[in-house]
């Protein structure tokens, strides 16, 4: 049986895992999960859904793919699908937990273009007590517990808000990113999405283009513009994520790490892991906290 990583992967922390369909969203208290679990949410993993937190009291430090991003009240914490990601809270942390389904963030993407840098990466952004995407969330959750006319408009109007705060947040953090052209950033974010289910077979260069309808030349103008970067390492460095999450993640041996991710040698997989992280993978299992 091919090796498979262990990565704890749930619907809403503790729930097993299903499909979130449709206009998926949820907003609950932060301690409804993190109190039980003494305020200690191990690492884990959700398929297909994104999570904002606002942090109105208290702090921790959130783990995401092996990184810790130490925080403090008030901010937000973006957690992006597909992310493996964990929690260590102050005792009495309070806030609340927005959850959207990457159906529906596609959908508003669709409509709105530069909501894709919303969810890009994990990240922890400060904001103040009385900014307007806390009032929104306060909105959003008395919205979600009745079923007064318009409320199916007054849903999406908070969330649309809460997203465009979020935007302008990030902004501060990599406007460089935020400020390329929309169809420059529209085709990277539907190359992202087609490396996230191939970038384990080894897929040519020239099948994502074809996949797109651009060329080789156009797609890599575009990842240059947007991620700094060419699409071959894009696709590179998606498989050295999923390489150094199933280091510290899963009981594999580097031998099975490289198969999974599609490398028919293991020492190569080790020379390109080393060449990509500086540390030898064995160097880098050992050394995780």
């Amino acid at each position: 049986m091919a090796a498979q990583s262990k990565i704890p992967s749930f619907f809403l922390f503790g729930e097993p895992p299903r499909v979130a369909e449709g206009k998926f969203l949820h907003l609950e208290a932060l301690d409804d999960r993190s109190r039980p679990n003494d305020w200690n949410i191990r690492p884990h993993a959700h398929a297909d859904l994104n999570h904002v937190f606002h942090i109105a009291q208290g702090g921790g430090r959130m783990s995401a793919d092996g990184k810790a991003v130490e925080f403090v009240a008030p901010c937000l914490l973006i957690a992006p699908a597909r992310v493996v990601h964990g929690f260590v809270f102050e005792a009495e942390t309070k806030g609340s937990v927005l959850t959207i389904a990457d159906s529906y963030l596609r959908e508003l993407v669709g409509r709105e273009p530069a909501f894709e840098a919303v969810f890009q990466q994990a990240v922890a952004l400060a904001l103040s007590a009385d900014h307007g995407a806390v009032q929104s969330l306060e909105r959003l959750a008395k919205e979600l517990t009745w079923a007064a006319p318009g409320h199916g408009a007054a849903v999406e109007a908070h969330l649309l808000t809460i997203l465009v705060d979020v935007l302008r947040l990030r902004a501060h953090v990599d406007a460089p990113d935020t400020a390329r052209p929309n169809t420059h950033a529209a085709l990277v974010a539907r190359f992202r999405e087609r490396v996230e289910a191939g970038y384990r077979t080894n897929r040519a260069l020239e099948a994502y283009a074809s996949d797109l309808g651009v060329s080789v030349w156009t797609l890599g103008a575009a990842c240059r513009s947007v991620a700094s970067a060419s699409p071959l390492s894009l696709v590179q460095d998606r498989k050295m994520l999923e390489a150094r999450r199933a280091l510290l993640y899963s009981n594999m041996t580097v031998a099975e790490i490289a198969y999974y991710l599609g490398f028919d040698d293991p020492a190569y997989f080790t020379r390109v892991f080393t060449k990509h992280a500086g540390i030898s993978p064995r160097g880098f299992r050992d050394g995780a906290p």
